[in-house]
């Protein structure tokens, strides 16, 4: 059955036109992030899906900024040729080594070998240094097959959060993405918007508002997240994750933020926001709370490092070193 929802879904149609809830530290203070419990299994586990052998550092940056985040436990799957450096790079997480093509990219071969540590996690994240869309599409394909036999028992499965390449290869999934319906992340640039939409992006609000419908997801892009009618409601949209209901604003279910600077669009920048808004939603967000928070905390760490190094030229990885003293300045 298809998750697609046609472009005059009315519900998508009046959320397009409600004015979006602008982030602000004040908000966030309202939202504020569940409580970092007692050990690393408090905070959850993210499964990071990506890292080819010419890009293993997408990985390593998603990686990192998940446990930035306050995730309890990453672990990064990659290209068997770079996983041993991955691991010695960054002790913190676990690495498994899947094969790997000719050209050194990542695919459905070895599958198996991950489905442990997916069906575990409590977010997935894929596409930081995934190289080829062939290979992606079959990774997906592979995934998604498998979440469909999910003995209904078990309860649902991991938020999956797409980026990069995963984001190029979804259109050719739009039929068969139901056992991910309402459990899906996408962090879109606007290129990759339109990728999504088939069509070139106009108004980037609206656009996001169209994308939520479309896949049935949360969409952050460029600032602006939209998620599925009815998200936004107290109980943020979720039923097994997420902030107490007494605890969540009604803010509806499209927000901006209000921070940021053009120095956020450097390599690694979406990888890190795309690791964040993993790392927040094992804590045990819900996805809207895990996208306006990360896409949040993403900007902010751009404006202080615009102020202390300069509006251009600060690096992709020292953004992850800002997110834990915004968060605590957030009183979370």
């Amino acid at each position: 059955m298809s998750t697609r929802a046609e472009p005059t879904d009315t519900a998508a149609e009046d959320s397009a036109k409600t004015a979006a809830t602008l982030i602000t530290p004040t908000l966030l203070r309202g939202w504020p992030l569940p409580s970092a419990g007692s050990d690393k299994y408090s905070r959850g586990a993210v499964l990071v899906i990506g890292g080819g052998r010419r890009t293993p550092g997408a990985a390593l940056l998603a990686g990192t900024a998940a446990l930035r985040a306050g995730a309890g436990r990453v672990t990064l799957a990659v290209a068997e040729s770079v996983a041993v450096q991955l691991a010695v790079t960054l002790p913190e997480a676990g690495v498994i080594g899947l094969p790997q093509s000719a050209g050194g990219s990542v695919g459905d071969a070895g599958l198996e070998t991950l489905l442990p540590d997916f069906d575990a996690a409590d977010s997935v994240l894929v596409g930081p240094g995934l190289d080829d869309i062939g290979q992606t599409e079959a990774l997906l394909r592979g995934l998604l097959q498998h979440e469909s036999t999910r003995d209904p028992g078990q309860g649902a499965g991991p938020t999956v959060v797409l980026d990069a390449y995963a984001l190029g290869a979804l259109p050719r999934l739009a039929d068969e993405l139901e056992p991910w319906a309402s459990r899906l992340i996408l962090t879109p640039n606007p290129t990759e918007a339109a990728i999504l939409l088939g069509r070139d992006t106009g108004d980037l609000a609206a656009d996001v508002v169209e994308l939520a419908a479309k896949y049935r997801a949360v969409v952050s892009c460029q600032g602006v997240i939209a998620g599925p009618p009815g998200v936004g409601n107290p109980d943020g949209g979720s039923s097994d994750g997420g902030s107490p209901a007494a605890d969540f604003p009604d803010t509806g279910d499209r927000w901006e933020i209000t921070t940021g600077n053009g120095g956020l669009g450097t390599s690694g920048s979406g990888d890190i926001l795309a690791g964040a808004i993993a790392g927040l939603r094992a804590r045990g967000t819900s996805d809207a709370q895990a996208a306006c928070w990360g896409t949040h905390l993403h900007a902010a760490a751009g404006d202080r490092l615009a102020s202390r190094v300069g509006s251009l030229g600060y690096l992709a990885r020292e953004l992850a070193d800002e997110l834990p003293p915004l968060m605590m300045e957030l009183g979370t």
